[in-house]
């Protein structure tokens, strides 16, 4: 059931792709709630994927853009305010790529140039738009920029390789820009880490379905479904959580926080 939390807000998500990516349920639920927002990914992701199958159910514009080009970046802020009517109160950053993992090299054979290229698109791309926003002066007092996190930027992951550094990253920048943002106009900045996910990205890392159940197993309430993280980011764009930022929010069940749990040991003990 809606309770309209957001209504009066606009905002921009970034990286809905298909039914399955988070940014895609994200969209339905802050829609549901009340919310407007531009719609945006990278022209090839949008050759790929469904989004303006989502733009139509959400009544919403998309605009394409690079996260990773400035320019596309200010067009995409100056466009999104002009079209729903002023400035923004939330934006989602749901945007992770790795060539190394897409092409299959292991953290000992990583080629650097693709190691940068995923610097770029799943982190700095995070520093610009934020910095982005603040040039352009396109974000209200009390505004919420959400970006999406993985645990493996605090633990080792096998197969996850540079994106553990992408996301370490990612989460630096929000707690650097969380204070700056925060000081001037009081701009709120949090990465939320989700579990494993079965999106289309998730699906993408070697060994993805073997780790999903291992999680799911060491999870006391089990992996949390994209559905759920939907309805998270959805809150953390409302003004419940205005005293919230500079925060890595763990939202995985229990599994971070866990050393093992009966399931675990159930299934070890077969």
């Amino acid at each position: 059931m809606a309770n309209g939390i957001l209504k009066g807000k606009r905002g921009i998500i970034f990286g809905a792709l298909d039914e399955n990516s988070i940014a895609w349920k994200t969209a339905l639920k802050v829609k549901d709630e009340g919310g407007l927002f531009t719609l945006t990914n990278a022209p090839i992701a949008m050759r790929m994927g469904k989004i303006n199958e989502l733009a139509k159910a959400c009544h919403a514009e998309v605009i394409p853009a690079d996260a990773t080009a400035e320019q596309d970046l200010n067009n995409l802020f100056s466009k999104s305010m002009e079209v729903l009517g002023g400035k923004l109160d939330f934006v989602l950053h749901s945007i992770g790529m790795s060539p190394n993992i897409r092409k299959g090299k292991e953290y000992g054979d990583m080629n650097y140039e693709w190691f940068q290229k995923t610097l770029d698109i799943s982190a700095l791309s995070f520093h610009k738009v934020l910095q982005t926003s603040e040039k352009l002066d396109a974000l209200n007092e009390w505004a919420s920029v959400v970006a999406l996190s993985y645990i493996a930027a605090q633990r080792a992951y096998p197969d996850y390789t540079d994106m553990a550094q992408a996301k370490a990253m990612l989460e630096s920048i929000a707690r650097s820009y969380g204070q700056r943002y925060g000081t001037k106009k009081k701009v709120r900045v949090n990465t939320i880490s989700q579990s494993p996910t079965k999106t289309t990205a998730g699906a993408g890392i070697s060994g993805f379905d073997v780790f999903f159940d291992f999680a799911d197993m060491m999870s006391p309430l089990g992996n949390a479904t994209a559905e759920d993280c939907a309805s998270y980011i959805t809150v953390m764009f409302s003004d419940y959580t205005r005293m919230v930022t500079m925060q890595n929010l763990m939202h995985d069940g229990g599994f971070s926080s866990s050393g093992i749990t009966d399931s675990l040991i159930e299934k070890l003990t077969k």
